[in-house]
């Protein structure tokens, strides 16, 4: 085994890595500086180092790139009506939900906005699973009744339409962690359009005072629809807007940063209560798909971003100049995601839709035999008999 050291330009100056390397050449572990942290009411923060081994860096950019190719096949299914009603998509943001997964256990809850593919992805839904609920298909997470906005499984409350409104159902289900006395949080992620509504600052105030294990993330694409943030906000520095409770401003273009903070910020959660990120991120296109995103941006903007900030060009950089992969391994990723996700595409579109009597069902979890609700019987009148 021989210590290695490098130095990339992913990154700028904050790069330096040590990489142990085995005897085919591939580096089995490396060692990198994360971007710098802004805090808020903390005398220190997350690590600013970051050990990843090639498994783990393999997995982080399989999953940014599956994200990512998800989201462009929605696109495109969208485009040919095969999806209907709103769709939000998560390209650009890929590093948050990846980063954050990593930092977290699948005991941890995790609520969000309408821009949920990514995360239901990460949370552990399968490719069909995510297209066919975007298809309105029996495969779909929900079997097509949530669509894009309202997608969930176990300890993923989703996908919520309502802006903001999950903030405060983040606090109840981190209020239910520490009243069954498990040593686990929520995470509660809400956008910076989201950012000035009256209830995040409710929710902030009470989940301070009970100290409850949430950590609610303010992930800042920089345009809440279509006005910049700084239009909308007297104050942008949305890591410091809880006030008493602490706050961290993350690169979150960084898978790594985003993993430390997160990390850091769970640890804090669940021994002291609340705590706030910002994610400074980005995203590639429209708030949903009715919107060209062009109107309120420049696309040399967009364009510059993709270029210069991607995240997985980022990673994938990172990781070639550390030797934990080839670039020939890293194709070869991309071909295969391609291909599971045109496989789970076709499926999505084939798969039938729930039939009719399905309505009514999925009202109440393990109903009595003998409930009836009126609208789900048809012997049942509208009067009650």
């Amino acid at each position: 085994m021989l210590a290695l050291f490098r130095r990339s330009a992913a990154q700028g100056s904050r790069s330096w890595i040590l990489g142990i390397v085995q005897g085919n050449g591939m580096a089995t572990e490396a060692t990198f500086e994360t971007q710098p942290f802004k805090l808020h009411r903390l005398d220190q923060g997350p690590a600013d180092t970051q050990t990843v081994t090639r498994e783990q860096a393999l997995q982080y950019y399989t999953d940014m790139q599956t994200i990512r190719r998800m989201e462009t096949t929605a696109a495109n299914l969208y485009k040919s009506k095969t999806i209907r009603g709103f769709c939000h998509l998560y390209s650009g943001q890929e590093a948050i939900a990846v980063g954050m997964e990593a930092g977290i256990t699948k005991e941890d809850a995790v609520i969000t906005a309408y821009r949920a593919h990514g995360w239901t992805y990460t949370r552990g839904v399968s490719i069909l699973g995510v297209l066919a609920e975007l298809t309105g298909r029996v495969s779909g997470c929900a079997r097509g009744k949530g669509g894009s906005m309202h997608m969930y499984t176990n300890n993923f409350y989703g996908g919520n339409g309502i802006v903001g409104a999950q903030v405060p159902l983040g606090a109840g289900i981190a209020f239910a962690m520490k009243y069954e006395g498990k040593k686990n949080v929520c995470v509660t992620l809400y956008g910076d359009g989201a950012a000035n509504q009256g209830q995040l600052f409710e929710a902030y105030n009470m989940s301070k005072l009970w100290d409850l294990p949430v950590i609610y993330v303010c992930e800042n694409n920089g345009y809440g629809m279509g006005t910049s943030a700084d239009r909308a906000s007297a104050s942008t520095s949305y890591y410091t807007r809880g006030d008493y409770v602490p706050g961290i401003w993350v690169d979150s273009m960084d898978v790594l940063s985003v993993k430390s903070a997160t990390e850091f910020a769970k640890d804090y959660a669940v021994k002291n209560g609340p705590i706030l990120l910002e994610c400074a991120t980005y995203r590639y296109h429209g708030h949903s798909m009715s919107d060209p995103g062009t109107s309120y941006r420049t696309r040399e903007e967009v364009q510059e971003v993709r270029q210069k900030r991607d995240p997985i060009g980022l990673w994938k950089e990172r990781i070639v100049t550390a030797g934990l992969a080839s670039e020939d391994e890293l194709k070869k990723i991309d071909v295969d995601v391609r291909k599971l996700v045109e496989e789970a595409a076709e499926k999505a579109k084939m798969d039938p839709e729930l039939p009719l009597e399905e309505l009514y069902k999925d009202i109440y979890i393990n109903p009595p035999a003998n409930m009836k609700v009126r609208g789900c019987d048809p012997t049942i009148m509208a009067d009650g008999h």
